[in-house]
């Protein structure tokens, strides 16, 4: 069976097609065997060190609910060629970053880094599905987020009246913490002076980021970084900026129209997989892994998404020939 995808013509300057097949759900990035002076595996990403640098491979998982789910196509190689984007734009507004280059579709050689332990999560708009979203303590913890109260008789999808940050524990396993700026001080887990600076990427970062997306018909809504510090002791951006997996993206064109119906915005995000979960029967206070759900019908419209966001974001077609290097023989190079 071949799937024809055919990209959304309004929020693009040009059309195209890209062909995703069956065998493409068999031959998806599942993980990365290779041994390294240190090596991390995390739900996505797995990464190995090498001196002062480490390669980061990032992999087709998906995780959503603090699970790994399956695999989607493609999804490895657009995240991490959409950091790749969004990094290197970070040097025009004078945000320090780790990315050093991308030497192969699904790796980024980066510096070392010792990770802040918090995510650093910035919030446009009242929306979403999850214990940790905006809406869910808009509806059962009376409006209250991270120390912050959000403003009475909004409703949900709305946009706030400036950008808020929310920011979380970025736990090894289980769920993350929400936190206020006090508690993060408080409790020791960053230095005040670190932490402003984090809060005044953040929002300079979200605000570059909202001005890009609306260039190309979309919304930036809300998004979570993560930050470290480099041996020099310097804070840089780590991991990844603006994704599908870090931020959600709404289509500008129908959005008020869709808000004043009541409906869901159109989005081109992993919020369509715990969207389609969700439906499906699974209960977010669930402690089970909801893998089942994730059907192939899912993983081909996900990777949909993944692709036309990477295209619409990048105005680059995606290319989905073999790279010239294996991702083994890249980290056997290094």
């Amino acid at each position: 069976m071949i799937i024809t995808v055919r990209f959304i013509k309004s929020i693009q300057p040009f059309s195209f097609i890209i062909m995703i097949t069956e065998a493409s759900l068999q031959n998806t990035i599942q993980k990365t065997d290779f041994s390294a002076e240190k090596s991390y595996h995390g739900k996505v990403r797995d990464s190995f060190v090498f001196g002062d640098k480490r390669a980061i491979v990032v992999s087709d998982r998906i995780s959503a609910f603090d699970f790994v789910l399956g695999t989607i196509p493609f999804k490895g190689a657009v995240l991490n060629q959409i950091a790749a984007f969004w990094f290197q734009k970070l040097d025009k507004i004078g945000v320090s970053h780790h990315l050093l280059s991308s030497p192969h579709p699904n790796i980024s050689v980066v510096k070392n880094a010792n990770v802040l332990p918090i995510e650093v999560v910035v919030r446009g708009y009242l929306t979403g599905s999850t214990k940790t979203s905006s809406w869910y303590a808009y509806q059962n913890l009376d409006r209250k987020i991270c120390g912050l109260e959000m403003p009475a008789g909004m409703k949900k999808n709305e946009k706030f009246p400036e950008a808020i940050i929310t920011p979380t524990t970025k736990p090894e396993t289980g769920h993350d913490e929400p936190l206020s700026r006090e508690e993060i001080i408080d409790r020791g887990l960053v230095e005040e002076s670190v932490y402003k600076k984090a809060e005044k990427y953040a929002l300079k970062m979200f605000a570059y980021g909202q001005k890009v997306a609306a260039e190309r018909g979309l919304i930036l809504v809300d998004t979570k970084y993560e930050m470290g510090l480099d041996d020099d002791g310097n804070l840089i951006v780590i991991d990844e900026v603006h994704t599908p997996d870090s931020s959600r993206y709404w289509i500008e064109k129908n959005y008020q129209e869709r808000l004043n119906a009541g409906q869901e915005p159109e989005s081109l995000d992993k919020e369509f997989v715990r969207k389609m979960i969700v439906d499906a029967g699974y209960d977010v206070n669930s402690a089970e892994n909801p893998s089942h759900y994730l059907t192939d019908e899912i993983r081909l419209e996900a990777a949909k998404k993944y692709l036309n966001l990477y295209e619409t974001i990048t105005g680059k077609t995606f290319d989905i020939s073999d790279p010239q290097q294996t991702i083994q023989q890249v980290l056997e190079g290094m």
